[in-house]
């Protein structure tokens, strides 16, 4: 049995023996989740054998206890957290590995995992310990893009003793894929190897109320140490008129064995790195955002550092003792350019993009709203270090709540991503895609 499972266990236990006491009963909540998901991406340069294109439909679902807390100097809580995905269809010959895990025959029909954490609270301090943890901090993001979310196993620390601030920390050890039933160690994309080490520490400092600035360090061991600052600013010009600016910036290196020992590499994107499968580099990006009622208007500027691409934990690529996927694939990262397609986070890559949003909200359908966005990545640095290339991206959004009735809260949402790429070769850039899917949200909650 595994160390942290048993020691999850003996916390449950001390738990089952106070879940009388006022207060972890009382502020419970249940829920039950279902997302329905279509997914349709076409490969437009796939060669006819084997197909790329991929078209698949998924149910998944997803119960939530959240606990509240015992009575007591120290109280002490559960939440827990089941998961379980169904393939439903997507024609025959366009299945495709990620979206759901890989039984060494093709795409799973079903999957399931179980996860909790035991947590305690002192004053205005939470620590959270188990397998069901889903970070959303600047140096590492949980995703949630397919049918069920990813989550890390490992334990958290966040305290606001202070007013105005809050820190963060932590160490994970493992994670588990948004596809898969199985927990995997700690990785890059385009590395074999795994780490069981992830420690991060931060804060997030609220200098005035419309000022937020952030320092972040975390170091992935054998593959890279982060530090990250962050600055959020939003001027209130009117009741219903605001001006936001965001700036962030990371500086990445590498640890350990990485450059080292080929199994430790970073393959920067598939892309340039000034020196081979060693972590190097800086990224800054800048996003501002002007709204006026309903309307938003969204402009920015990024910039990749020349020496090799930006980095973030990403699972993707390791595979199990049978040479099959784990279904760990699919990580997100706290940059404005995390795009539904493309991440546009290649070595000397300078993107400028822009988004029109608008809430349908002041027009009396509440509930309703619709966004476009462009990107556009230049003077990305060849794997060879000889010429750039370029890429760009479009995306459409359509969501809609219903927000009363019976089936008030069931989401609906449709979206629409082209991307095309200019030059690289074999598997140097993304190939040119046309993405489309369909989602439909609901969650229950019985307490």
């Amino acid at each position: 049995m595994y160390k942290s499972s048993l020691a999850l266990a003996v916390a449950l236990g001390v738990l089952a023996q106070q879940a009388g006491a006022a207060g972890f009963i009382e502020d419970s909540k249940l829920s039950l989740s279902s997302r329905t998901m279509y997914f349709d991406n076409n490969v437009r340069e796939s060669p006819a054998t084997p197909r790329r294109d991929q078209r698949e439909s998924g149910q998944g679902f997803k119960v939530d206890y959240i606990s509240g807390f015992t009575q007591g100097t120290v109280g002490f809580g559960v939440d827990a957290q089941a998961l379980w995905g169904i393939h439903l269809d997507g024609g025959q010959g366009y299945h495709k590995g990620g979206f759901f895990p890989d039984d060494g025959k093709g795409s799973a029909n079903q999957w399931a995992r179980f996860g909790a954490n035991a947590k305690a609270r002192f004053s205005k301090t939470e620590a959270h310990f188990g397998s069901a943890l889903a970070p959303n901090l600047p140096i590492l993001v949980s995703n949630d893009g397919r049918l069920l979310p990813q989550t890390f196993e490992g334990g958290t620390i966040s305290s606001k003793e202070i007013d105005n601030l809050t820190i963060n920390a932590g160490q994970l050890t493992h994670a588990m894929g948004r596809a898969s039933s199985n927990r995997t160690g700690l990785s890059v994309n385009g590395a074999t190897a795994e780490s069981n080490k992830f420690r991060y520490g931060g804060l997030d400092y609220k200098l005035t109320p419309d000022l937020t600035l952030q320092y972040y360090y975390s170091n992935l061991e054998d593959f890279y140490k982060q530090h990250f600052l962050g600055a959020t600013h939003v001027f209130k010009i009117a009741d219903n008129q605001s001006f936001k600016t965001d700036l962030r910036y990371f500086d990445s290196s590498s640890d350990g064995k990485n450059g080292n020992d080929a199994t430790y590499n970073f393959n920067n994107n598939n892309g340039y790195a000034k020196n081979t499968g060693e972590v190097d580099n800086k990224t800054w990006s800048a996003m501002f955002t002007y709204t006026l009622g309903g309307h938003s208007f969204l402009v920015g500027r990024q910039q990749v550092g020349d020496d090799g691409g930006f980095v973030w934990l990403n699972q993707g690529s390791l595979v199990n003792g049978s040479g099959t996927s784990e279904g760990a694939g699919g990580a997100s990262f706290y940059l404005f350019t995390d795009s539904m397609i493309n991440q546009f986070a290649r070595a000397g890559e300078n993107t400028n993009f822009g988004q029109y949003a608008y809430d349908f909200a002041g027009l009396g359908i509440p509930g309703l709203k619709a966004s476009i966005s462009y990107l556009r990545g230049d003077d990305i640095r060849y794997r060879s270090g000889q010429g750039t290339y370029n890429e760009w991206e479009r995306d459409a959004r359509v969501d809609y709540t219903i927000q009363e009735g019976t089936l008030k809260g069931l989401g609906f949402s449709l979206r629409q991503g082209v991307y095309r790429g200019s030059g690289g070769s074999g598997n140097e850039f993304t190939r040119d895609q046309d993405q489309t899917r369909f989602i439909v949200n609901y969650t229950y909650s019985f307490l």
